[in-house]
Parts: structure tokens; C-alpha cells; sequence
């Protein structure tokens, strides 16, 4: 399953997610196939360490437009759909989609409880439609994201919130584009990387993953996605997950 191509697409910077939001198939049809395939990867990371219960989670991919917020947002669904109190974060300050997937109009949100010691972090979460599911939207753009990201401050709060919820996932920036994706691995229990099929390059999911394993991140598994199938596919045709160890054997 982990195979990757030697021909790449050309692939533009996309700005529509963060202008549109992404697809929240999960929601608009939970018993469709591919909503079914989200609830098996949930159930793959579940049972990834049946001993630990993960309290939260980090998404990440190499490289941007990779489907990670997509991935992040869809899988949040799937948690909250199991009764699972379940928050999305949106920790890409530089590229935010959570106020645009959930119309969330000049949301307050991460920044602002890293930067106002005076802010009242409940007032950064949102509900949402669906049942058990919360979301904190990044908040204003600030110009220094990874040092919030790696203050004392984003310590209490991963630790605060992983308290009160029963799962926390984060959606991080690509491990490529800058460090916030490395600091905040080490603060979570666990990290995904998302790898598209014909987008992602082979030596750069290497790389990120390499970054990962110096900050002693606790990997778990991939997610593949954008795979073509024979009945054509499409961007959402198809979503796998594996242990990181399996594939990394087949990079």
C-alpha cells in the first residue's frame, strides 16, 4: 500500500481550504464508503497500542495540500461519532482552515490564549453540529508561531485540555515548511503523517519523517490518501492507514 510514484503533479499552493474549508464527508454522509474508511482508521489507531489511551493527537504531512486538516477534520468526526468528547485544534497559525470548515466569522481562538494571559481559554472553543465535537480555531495569524508553540503556556494548555476531553487532535503545519510541526510532536501522545499518493515525494516524507524521529516523536502510523483506484477515484476515493514501521520498510 505504501508505494510511491515516480511521476509527480505539478500542484499549485492551494488556498481553498483555508478560503472554503475542507470536505467534512464524515458528517454531511457517515455511511458512506469512505466515511466507513475514516472509521476503520479510527479503529486502527485505537488498537495501535491497546495499553495506552491516547489523549492527543497530532496530524501532519511533508509538505502542504497534502489532505492533513482534511484528514485531521473528518477523523475528529468519526471520535466524536463513537460518544468520545472530542476537540479539533487547529494549530496551523500560518494556514488555518477550522474557521472556514465551520463558518466561525473572526474567530478567537489559539494565538489568542498564547498571547493574553487574561484570556479565557473557553473562549476559543466552539461547538459544532456534531454531537461530542468542539473546535478551537488558530485565531489571528501571529509572526511567530513556533516560538508560541513551544512556550510554557502551550505546555499547559495541552496538559489542560487533555484533562478535561476524552481526545484532543491537533492539526500541525507540514514537518517541511517549518518547525512548529517538531515542537508540538513532543508534546502529544502521538503523530500521524498524512502522505498523498502522486504528491507527496518519496525522499521528502523521509525527511519529515527523520525529523520526527530526531525530536523523539511517538509516530504511529500513516495515512495515504488520494489513492486512484480502478473505478477512478478521486480525491476522496480512497484512504489507507499503517503502521509507521511497515512503511517505512517500503519507502
Amino acid at each position: 500500500m505504501f508505494k510511491f510514484s515516480s511521476k509527480k503533479k505539478k500542484l499549485a499552493l492551494s488556498t481553498d481550504s483555508m478560503e472554503n474549508g475542507v470536505h467534512m464527508i464524515t458528517a454531511a454522509a457517515p455511511s458512506s464508503v469512505i466515511s466507513e474508511q475514516f472509521k476503520t482508521i479510527r479503529t486502527n489507531i485505537q488498537f495501535s497500542n491497546a495499553d495506552v489511551q491516547y489523549k492527543n493527537i497530532m496530524l501532519t504531512s511533508s509538505l502542504a495540500s497534502e489532505g492533513k486538516s482534511t484528514v485531521a477534520a473528518n477523523l475528529a468526526v468519526t471520535f466524536a461519532d463513537q460518544g468520545l468528547k472530542t476537540l479539533l485544534v487547529d494549530a496551523d497559525m500560518r494556514r488555518p482552515t477550522i474557521n472556514a470548515t465551520f463558518s466561525i466569522a473572526n474567530p478567537k481562538g489559539l494565538t489568542n490564549y498564547l498571547t493574553d494571559r487574561d484570556f479565557d481559554v473557553n473562549d476559543a472553543i466552539y461547538e459544532t453540529s456534531v454531537d461530542n465535537l468542539f473546535v478551537m480555531p488558530s485565531g489571528p495569524v501571529p509572526p511567530n508561531p513556533s516560538e508560541l508553540l513551544n512556550s510554557h503556556r502551550m505546555d499547559l494548555l495541552v496538559k489542560a485540555l487533555s484533562e478535561q476531553l476524552d481526545l484532543v487532535i491537533y492539526d500541525a503545519p507540514p514537518v517541511l515548511s517549518v518547525t512548529d510541526a517538531q515542537i508540538l510532536s513532543t508534546k502529544v501522545d502521538a503523530t500521524i503523517l498524512v502522505v498523498r499518493e502522486n504528491i507527496a515525494e518519496k525522499e521528502a516524507v523521509r525527511h519529515a519523517v527523520d525529523l520526527l524521529k530526531h525530536v523523539n516523536a511517538h509516530l504511529i502510523g500513516t495515512v495515504f490518501n488520494d489513492v486512484e483506484t480502478a473505478g477512478g477515484g478521486g480525491y476522496y476515493g480512497y484512504y489507507g492507514y499503517g503502521y509507521y514501521g511497515k512503511a517505512d520498510k517500503q519507502q
